[in-house]
């Protein structure tokens, strides 16, 4: 499989809502839509899942650009390709950086599905036919509005509330919500807004009886969420803390979560999402997909990776209309009774709005091998 062509497209899209945490409000949605052209003129396409900047984790639009223009492509050019797992492995030598990795694997997968004429679901070893749909709730200004959104969502199908937390907007949300609907499942995600030093506030989560709390703790720790999860019943959810089958494995091992939360874009790549899943599978850990506001192509990815068997929790995989007035791939991501459909054509499964694509591009790179 020789890449001969790759085009980065930096697009801009503008949310139909913002989209409050408690790390800051976004607004519009910069990314990179990854395109690799073989010999024989198929394409694959992946996106990039950075922010604009630095708040969710240390990778931006701007250093994914630099990463896949200076390192990652001219090192994909010059190689051959037999499988994407492949690409893993070229980039290795590279330390972090692991949105843009996972930006070129995943377009890299798409072309490999295709010239097998599988679904990028069957060539990862799905075997679902369908994904159950959660969807996150962002910081609210009023508990009415709050109230009112989940109301709404729960009226669509979804199958699980995860609400934003911090301190001083946690207790008297998760109260008001199991309240109004005491039976749903519903989850809290901290986005890394407490320390050890909050355990006894924490504890209080346990009574609104949680599916989970998310990184309640800082992002990239594993020791202190241990010691956490000892003194707390409500399980804990690791999200930024993990970026590789590794941190998953020690993770067990110190009983710092009893869930996983897989970010495609933040383990490195669908290859490194594969090696989670198994582990989580070996010891009986959850897993579920996150969602990082992906556009369209983002979102068939995570389709793919979800329809396998070990991802047991709805994921963050809300249908386009939930985010876009209008996606950049055709046919939309729709959702039925809290179900979006695996697509079974080659590939992602999905064609590229290019109308759309032009309209939202802000410039682009071609690159050639060779």
């Amino acid at each position: 499989m020789e890449i001969k062509t790759v085009v980065l497209r930096y697009m801009k899209m503008q949310l139909l809502h913002p989209f409050k945490t408690s790390v800051g409000v976004e607004q519009d949605k910069d990314f990179i839509l990854v395109e690799v052209k073989s010999a024989d003129g198929q394409s694959g396409f992946g996106e990039s899942v950075a922010s604009i900047s630095p708040l969710f984790h240390e990778e931006t639009v701007q250093t994914n650009w630099h990463m896949l223009s200076d390192y990652l492509i001219p090192l994909l050019l010059k190689s051959d390709i037999q499988h994407p797992d492949d690409v893993t492995k070229m980039f290795d030598h590279f330390r972090g950086n692991y949105n843009a990795k996972a930006a070129i694997e995943g377009a890299v997968w798409d072309l490999y599905a295709k010239k097998q004429n599988m679904s990028l679901a069957a060539a990862l070893g799905g075997t679902k036919k369908q994904i159950e749909v959660g969807v996150s709730v962002g910081i609210q200004e009023t508990e009415a509005k709050l109230l009112k959104k989940v109301e709404g969502y729960l009226e669509s199908g979804f199958k699980r509330i995860k609400v934003k937390v911090m301190p001083e907007r946690d207790l008297d949300i998760l109260q008001a919500i199991r309240g109004e609907f005491p039976d749903i499942q519903l989850m809290a995600d901290a986005n890394c807004a407490y320390t050890l030093a909050d355990i006894e506030h924490l504890r209080k989560f346990d009574e609104f009886g949680l599916t989970m709390i998310e990184q309640p703790l800082a992002h990239g720790d594993i020791v202190d969420h241990a010691q956490l999860q000892a003194n707390i019943e409500t399980p804990i959810c690791l999200d930024e803390s993990i970026h590789s089958a590794e941190d998953v494995r020690k993770s067990i091992e110190l009983g710092s979560t009893k869930i996983i939360n897989l970010k495609i874009g933040r383990v490195g790549g669908l290859t490194e999402s594969k090696k989670i899943h198994d582990l989580c599978v070996q010891h009986n850990i959850p897993l579920w997909c996150g969602g990082m506001l992906e556009a369209g192509v983002g979102r068939a990815h995570n389709i793919a990776i979800t329809s396998l068997p070990g991802f047991t929790l709805p994921g963050d995989t809300a249908p386009s209309a939930h985010y876009w007035d209008e996606d950049i791939i055709l046919p939309e991501v729709t959702m039925n009774d809290g179900l979006i459909d695996v697509p079974t054509t080659p590939g992602i499964g999905f064609d590229l709005n290019w109308d759309k694509v032009e309209e939202c591009m802000v410039h682009s790179r071609v690159f050639h091998r060779g």
